[in-house]
């Protein structure tokens, strides 16, 4: 069995080894670049440690995975451009670096190279990793579009916005498992189980990432604290937040929401002290511990052996640490 660190090197090493040399390098060059500026490879890996599980021999999975790897990519990318977000992974966007209309066209050629990585598979898996694909593909798209909503709406519901970060993220982490599955030739409950095994993981992960744009630690979180806070992004802090306040502090948080003109520090702080007071962040644990035992219990029914299942538990508790 490969340990994640050993699969995430192979990763890189052949992410690093793509050549995208036909002409017009202005499509193909914010291609490498975006992919050039690391991240986890996450979705990529649980391709492969999915399929790991039922062969050793990963040859033939290793460029269907990066296939994943970039269509997560092209979706970082278009959704940078709708964001209008100037920094990615501490690197200026593709559209800061270029602009807007290069960074849609070469979004667009990503998602059809990451078609062609993913067709590369075995005849065999072909058809149904294509529509376990597809389906995920379009739900990221769903995922968004609901997400793109919400910031316009002042009734967004709790159970609205897990769907959307299922939609937006657990999907894809489900589908990237399970297509890994299928081209390790996984039976059909095992391939389910693992899907579920990535949803669940994806949902604790999303709203463990929420919790800690509010209250984690910038040196280990990896980027400034507070900024879904300062931009009022719909999040399960805040969605549960306006929820449970009454009186004085529902009047306190609707005026930092309302707010245009403030000092960043202060509408932080205000708003973390409104959240402890109602508890949301105890809440969201609560979800959080929830999703995480629900994806170990989809790993438990995984029929392998025990041992083979170790570097996906063993990924669950790095994730819980975030150590990954």
């Amino acid at each position: 069995m490969y340990t994640f660190n050993e699969l995430q090197t192979q990763i890189e090493n052949r992410i690093d080894a793509l050549e995208f040399s036909t002409p017009p390098e202005g499509l193909f060059e914010p291609m490498k670049y975006i992919l050039s500026i690391g991240g986890k490879r996450l979705r990529p890996i649980l391709v492969l440690m999915a399929a790991n599980l039922y062969k050793n021999d990963l040859e033939k999975i290793y460029l269907p995975a990066i296939g994943i790897e970039v269509f997560h990519n092209f979706t970082l990318l278009h959704d940078d451009v709708m964001d209008h977000a100037p920094i990615r992974r501490n690197m200026a966007t593709v559209h800061e670096k270029w602009n807007s209309n290069v960074a849609i066209l070469s979004g667009d050629a990503m998602s059809i190279k990451a078609y062609q990585f993913i067709v590369s598979c075995e005849n065999k898996h072909l058809s149904p990793v294509l529509e376990v694909f597809n389906q995920t593909a379009l739900e990221v798209c769903e995922g968004q579009q609901f997400d793109m909503e919400f910031e316009d709406r002042t009734d967004v519901r709790v159970e609205e916005y897990l769907n959307m970060i299922r939609l937006k993220t657990a999907v894809l982490l489900g589908g990237s498992l399970k297509m890994g599955a299928i081209m390790g030739d996984a039976d059909e409950h095992d391939a389910d189980a693992l899907y579920q095994f990535g949803m669940n993981l994806g949902m604790a992960f999303q709203l463990q990432d929420d919790m800690l744009d509010a209250f984690g630690d910038e040196a280990v979180f990896g980027k400034k604290i507070g900024g879904d806070i300062l931009c009022n992004k719909k999040t399960f802090l805040l969605i549960k937040a306006q929820e449970l306040a009454e009186g004085e502090t529902k009047i306190a948080l609707e005026k930092w929401i309302r707010l245009e003109d403030f000092n960043p520090e202060e509408k932080i702080a205000a708003v973390k002290t409104i959240y402890e007071g109602l508890k949301v962040r105890d809440l969201a644990q609560i979800e959080i511990d929830k999703y995480f035992e629900l994806c170990l219990d989809y790993l438990a029914s995984v029929k392998v052996d025990e041992l083979k299942k170790a570097n996906l538990s063993l990924l669950v508790k790095r994730l819980i640490n975030r150590s990954v």
